[in-house]
């Protein structure tokens, strides 16, 4: 092959692979597999190697990045890379309707164009002549740094940029102008998806080295390597925002349309709102979805459409008047530690709990967070005064994560666990990290237990909440959970903010509750160590009441899941008279639904663990319908774990899912498999 053929099918070639790379970065709509596209690349890599004067900065073989840098040059921005105001209420986004409405009576009309806030670098690309030039970050918004040859590694980043699209007629003229020669410079977003997140945090475990905070700590590290190759190996993305030169777009909205076209990625989920309360409906939207993006999302921005009224507002200090960001509920924050209490459980448990300055998180106000046991407290050295970091993400209750000690008091007060009881004053034992209190009478054991008895995961008495039973008791109307069915209208209706209408729905909502399944019963009779997994595998296993309470030691080993300690405990539950007396009682009042025989269903041998919100049904319901499927719902993430369905607003499952490299599925998936 002589040169002009090599040139000719070098150009062909570079055609080819960009057309490829828009199909499968832009649109996700590969036509070529990864080996075939691959092949190509090689193929060119071989003509550009054999012609060196062949190889063009624009070219895809240029994508692999240099020798590594000594340090990055700095790079001023031909306009600065503003900040935004950060809001995180709604209140907040009427305010700053109306200040923006103040400086143009204009804004009061004002439609807004909102879109996703990406959680990664922002990053300015400069193209000359259609051709990358130089890309740099942010840095203070004046000055960046020179981050080209890694950028470069990034293939949803075109390196010559070419009109894939329709566009407006005075905008495409434009375009191609600027395209032939001119500047033209695109801002946007460096990001990394959650999978491949983990995927690299699984591999820096593995190989014992330390692992990376969040996704956005991740892709700003790996932009500002000075070795390109590592840049390149991290599987980075971009997603395109603004144009930052004048193409003809009169909108905001419209440089989207022209982004596209140029070929980059963009939201697919902006969109045009015509008011704020639009806006705040689409913000509410997306916090409920934002749990199954590919990509981690904190909020979205917000800016008036109207390119010439966004100028018109200007900039306030570091940011623009015409836009915000319009963040997420926080998941984590900073309070005060007022006191630590010490609450007694159901099974004699004792917790420490945090009383804290109360404070939102997640869109919760939160005033109490758990200290889990002694460890725990040792081990974040939290004492009463000290300034912390509470998270709440999802179904997992408050808990502090860290101790801000450079903010430490002159006097914290340190906390140390009781030597007795702090309500009956019984002894207590060591149950490895948890100390208990053995005094089954203990009064707070006792209405921890009625109060689990009537929850929503058990019996499930509609309106009969811990303060209804804390008067019940009180007032000397119960002793035990199956007192809650002798109850009469004329007992409860004198107490104190019940009436005979609210007296007559309460003891309507216990009678609705006599027939009860064989899993949630065993649940409801507060076994130690018996949760709703182990309920479940006794109710499957053994099929009725009389079976389970007859059954030896050894036989409940036989059941899955089901050790030694676990079975000692339901073993010797059973044969205590006290609680011969309570079941007899129970009974009377109860009619016990035994599980029908399993049959090996569709999901016969998969577990699942459910985290976060399900739009369709409740999480109880979720797990019935596994059940009934023949698959396991569990309470916790293993490497047995099957699928981990994710909902909205899911915890710390979703990340030990990812963590471990568990398959995670949406609820339209989850109820394909159902």
């Amino acid at each position: 092959m002589d040169k002009a053929e090599a040139s000719r099918r070098v150009a062909k070639l570079r055609e080819v692979i960009d057309h490829h790379r828009y199909l499968y970065h832009v649109l996700d709509r590969p036509e070529l597999s990864d080996a075939a596209l691959d092949s190509l690349k090689h193929e060119l890599k071989q003509l550009e190697d054999r012609f060196p004067d062949l190889v063009t900065p624009d070219s895809p073989t240029q994508r692999v990045g240099g020798a590594a840098l000594k340090e990055f040059k700095k790079v001023e921005h031909r306009t600065p890379m503003l900040s935004l105001e950060d809001v995180f209420a709604s209140g907040e986004v009427e305010e700053w309707k109306t200040r923006i409405a103040k400086v143009a009576p204009e804004a009061e009309k004002a439609e807004f164009f909102a879109e996703l806030k990406f959680d990664g670098l922002a990053m300015s690309l400069v193209y000359e002549d259609g051709v990358l030039e130089h890309a740099s970050t942010r840095g203070d918004g004046q000055v960046g740094e020179d981050v080209t040859q890694n950028v470069k590694t990034i293939e949803a980043i075109p390196l010559r940029l070419k009109l894939h699209g329709d566009v407006a007629g005075r905008i495409k003229r434009q375009l191609e102008k600027r395209i032939e020669r001119g500047t033209l410079e695109i801002r946007g977003e460096v990001i990394i998806t959650k999978k491949e997140f983990g995927a690299i945090n699984r591999a820096q475990e593995k190989a014992g080295q330390t692992t990376y905070a969040n996704p956005r700590n991740l892709a700003a590290g790996s932009v500002r390597q000075l070795d390109s190759s590592i840049t390149r190996s991290r599987k980075l993305d971009f997603h395109a925002y603004g144009l930052a030169d004048d193409a003809g777009q009169v909108l905001h909205s419209e440089e989207h349309d022209i982004l596209k076209a140029l070929g980059f990625k963009t939201d697919k989920k902006a969109k045009i709102v015509k008011n704020e309360k639009e806006l705040i409906a689409f913000q509410g939207a997306i916090e409920r979805e934002r749990e199954k993006f590919d990509y981690e999302v904190d909020g979205i921005v917000a800016a008036v459409n109207d390119n010439a009224l966004f100028r018109r507002l200007g900039v306030a200090g570091k940011a623009p008047r015409g836009a915000i960001a319009f963040k997420f509920a926080p998941r984590e924050t900073t309070t005060v530690v007022e006191d630590i209490v010490v609450q007694v459980g159901r099974t004699g448990a004792l917790t420490p709990v945090a009383k804290l300055r109360p404070v939102q998180i997640g869109g919760v106000t939160v005033s109490r967070a758990t200290l889990h046991n002694a460890d725990e407290i040792r081990r974040l050295d939290v004492r009463v005064g000290d300034t912390v970091i509470v998270g709440r993400a999802g179904d997992v209750i408050p808990d502090i994560r860290a101790v801000v000690r450079e903010l430490r008091p002159r006097g914290a007060r340190e906390f140390h666990m009781p030597k007795r009881c702090p309500v009956c004053d019984a002894a207590l034992t060591q149950d490895g990290k948890i100390l208990r209190c053995e005094n089954v009478k203990c009064p707070a054991r006792h209405r921890e237990t009625l109060y689990h008895f009537s929850s929503r995961g058990v019996f499930d008495i509609d309106g009969l909440g811990p303060k209804i039973i804390d008067a019940l008791l009180d007032n000397g109307l119960i002793q035990d959970a199956a007192d809650f069915f002798e109850l009469r209208e004329g007992d409860v209706a004198p107490l104190e903010r019940f009436g005979e209408r609210s007296a007559k729905n309460l003891i309507s909502a216990i009678h609705e509750r006599r027939a009860i399944g064989l899993n949630r019963f065993l649940l409801g009779l507060g076994i130690l160590h018996v949760g709703e997994e182990t309920a479940n595998d006794l109710a499957d296993h053994f099929g009725s009441l009389d079976r389970i309470r007859r059954v030896s030691v050894e036989e409940l080993e036989e059941v899955p899941n089901i050790g030694s300690i676990v079975a000692h405990s339901i073993y010797e539950w059973f044969r205590n008279a006290r609680n011969t007396e309570f079941l007899k009682k129970l009974e009377r009042h109860v009619t016990i639904e035994n599980p029908p025989r399993r049959k090996k269903g569709k999901l016969a041998g998969k577990i699942f663990v459910l985290t976060g919100e399900l739009q369709t049904m409740s999480r109880e319901e979720a797990k019935e319908r596994i059940r009934k499927a023949g698959g396991h719902a569990s309470e916790t993430v293993s490497r047995d774990t099957s699928y981990v369905v994710a909902g909205s607003e899911t915890g710390s499952k979703y990340d030990k899912a990812e963590k471990l490299g568990i398959p995670i599925i949406d609820e339209k998936r989850f109820l394909k498999l159902l």
